[in-house]
């Protein structure tokens, strides 16, 4: 029976987790705590386009990966595009409420569920300037997902995507913020679409000093717009969105 406690131990094993093998083997105890069949802990991505630029960890039947690949399914599978509408989580039967059917929704579910996946549970896993991604956890037909389970999914499954996304990309973990403090307002007031007049003005600095912050940025990001430095700093977290929108 899932419970506060066995979560909590859920979420310092998924934090000593060293290699994908390990975060499997703790999603399938998952799996069984919770009466579950299947997981999956995915970036929302075509993994045939790009198997390297994100993470998946699942124990789908091949067949069905198989074919979920085949037909480019990773950004726009309909429980993927309920989970970037959510903050907190669905149980699929739900998933309605976050996004509108498509053409082709039912067959997708449909096919699913012949090979043996019925209903399940979801929790969103979004980072600025990342790929959305979300944890699952899915029943054979006939069963159907809890509200209880998804309590306890909702508890383990942001430990459960960042363990796996730091086995996948180590140095990330270990990259302080690469601007100073003075790079970072500057970009924040360009990427708002300041003029570089306006910026200085406004932190009380001159023009040449505001385009010298901003040049040193780029360096240390090694790029040469400032498009994509600001889509950088914000990759690396130096940034935020919140940021952005602020004025």
């Amino acid at each position: 029976m899932p419970t506060i406690d066995a979560a909590h131990a859920f979420e310092l094993e998924f934090a000593r987790a060293k290699t994908r093998a390990e975060l499997a083997d703790l999603l399938r105890e998952a799996c069984a705590l919770m009466g579950c069949a299947w997981f999956a802990l995915s970036h929302h991505l075509d993994f045939l386009a790009a198997p390297d630029k994100g993470v998946r960890v699942h124990n789908y039947p091949e067949e069905w990966a198989y074919w979920f690949d085949q037909n480019r399914l990773g950004p726009s599978d309909p429980v993927h595009r309920a989970s970037q509408r959510s903050r907190a989580g669905f149980l699929w039967h739900d998933m309605r409420r976050y996004d509108a059917p498509r053409p082709g929704d039912e067959t997708i579910l449909a096919e699913a569920e012949r090979h043996g996946i019925g209903d399940g549970l979801t929790v969103p896993a979004h980072i600025p300037g990342d790929a959305h991604g979300s944890v699952s956890f899915a029943w054979r037909p006939g069963c159907a997902a809890e509200p209880d389970a998804l309590q306890f999914a909702r508890m383990i499954g942001g430990a459960a995507f960042e363990a796996a996304d730091s086995i996948a990309n180590p140095d990330r973990m270990h990259i302080g913020p690469r601007l100073t403090s003075r790079q970072r307002q500057c970009l924040i007031r360009a990427a708002q679409g300041n003029p570089i007049w306006r910026i200085g003005r406004h932190l009380e600095l001159s023009p040449d000093t505001v385009r010298e912050h901003l040049r040193n940025a780029r360096q240390r990001y090694g790029v040469n717009g400032g498009t994509m430095l600001a889509v950088r700093a914000l990759y690396d977290g130096d940034i935020s969105f919140v940021d952005i929108a602020r004025r």
